[in-house]
């Protein structure tokens, strides 16, 4: 084969689903047939035109898993039909941040799907060292949240996220529902959730909030309520909104740690009190995506069924109709996530 079907973001808001080029297999890559691809809020702001829009026509999507197709003149240690779910993090893979798996910090970083051509396509390729074998019998639908777990996994480390500590997360969107389900697993409590979607906060509910928010007024009384009128130990921020991030400061205790989580506008800034920071000894951390050693531990608890996934793998749509998926997703409230089924 010289050609395969992709999806092509060719300018905001467009996608043209058309015959382009098969991707080179250099030595050290592997190309994976592309089974499910999930549709991220990052596809979203780039399909939107507020993230990566210097880097259009672009095949997005980086929320996948396939089989290996084809294999690299130098690659020995992976063999052609395994399953596979990738690292999308491409860094040079010896400077000082790519030792220290903080990839996203190297020179030369770029990420499939967003700095490269992606998933919304029957084929990709990719570095054979960031293709990770997939030994449990689990299904591709859910196999493809391999990514999004790897990233709550990423902040929860990051936050150094622990048991008994109090926790407020704004957003019950997708990746704020997995936050849910990650600061279960490590046994934080209270954990309470905050959004303006009555279905999402019942969704939080059902995926392991104690309590969930949906009248902003409301929210700094239930917060003191929960947390013996401190404040949360942790605030995780999933939304990128401005406000939020600044209203995180206000709730988290004297001592307390705010997660910089949510992707805001390049350049938008966020007025903090650095002088209360400092004698309250408050702290910030930002992540955004999971790498190394996150991916296999995201792959390993999904593997096990740690995390609830039934209602991130509902709905799915054809690549010839990924247009329409993009353009009525906000009106799937009820569905965390939308795949893109492309191999059988």
């Amino acid at each position: 084969m010289t050609t395969m079907r992709a999806a092509v973001l060719t300018a905001p808001k467009r996608f043209e689903v058309r015959e382009v080029a098969m991707p080179i297999v250099g030595p050290d890559d592997v190309l994976v047939r592309v089974a499910r691809t999930g549709i991220c809020g990052t596809d979203i702001h780039i399909f939107n035109g507020h993230y990566a829009a210097d880097r259009l026509p672009l095949v997005p999507g980086h929320e996948f898993c396939g089989t290996i197709a084809q294999l690299g003149a130098n690659v020995r240690h992976l063999a052609a039909g395994a399953r596979v779910v990738v690292d999308i993090n491409i860094g040079c893979g010896s400077c000082y941040w790519c030792r220290r798996n903080e990839v996203l910090n190297c020179a030369e970083v770029t990420q499939v799907g967003i700095g490269r051509d992606g998933a919304f396509a029957e084929y990709v390729a990719v570095p054979a060292r960031l293709a990770i074998p997939v030994q449990a019998d689990i299904a591709d639908a859910v196999l493809a949240l391999t990514e999004p777990v790897a990233c709550v996994v990423r902040a929860a480390r990051k936050a150094q996220a622990t048991f008994g500590q109090s926790v407020l997360i704004f957003g019950a969107g997708p990746i704020g529902n997995l936050h849910v389900q990650m600061m279960r697993l490590v046994g934080a409590a209270p954990i309470i959730v905050a959004d303006l979607s009555p279905d999402r906060c019942r969704m939080a509910i059902e995926a392991g909030a104690d309590a969930a928010v949906s009248d902003p007024t409301e929210l700094k009384a239930v917060v003191h309520k929960m947390t013996g009128g401190r404040g949360a130990d942790l605030v995780i921020e999933s939304v990128g909104n401005r406000k939020l991030y600044e209203q995180a400061f206000d709730l988290a205790r004297r001592g307390g740690h705010v997660a910089f989580f949510g992707i805001t506008p390049p350049g938008e800034t966020v007025a903090l009190d650095s002088l209360r920071t400092v004698l309250e000894e408050g702290s910030l951390k930002g992540s955004v995506a999971g790498m190394g050693e996150d991916m296999h531990d995201a792959l390993t608890l999904l593997s096990h069924g740690r995390f609830r996934t039934q209602d991130f793998t509902k709905a799915s749509y054809p690549l010839e109709a990924i247009q329409e998926a993009f353009e009525t997703i906000g009106e799937r409230p009820q569905h965390l996530k939308t795949q893109i089924a492309i191999a059988a």
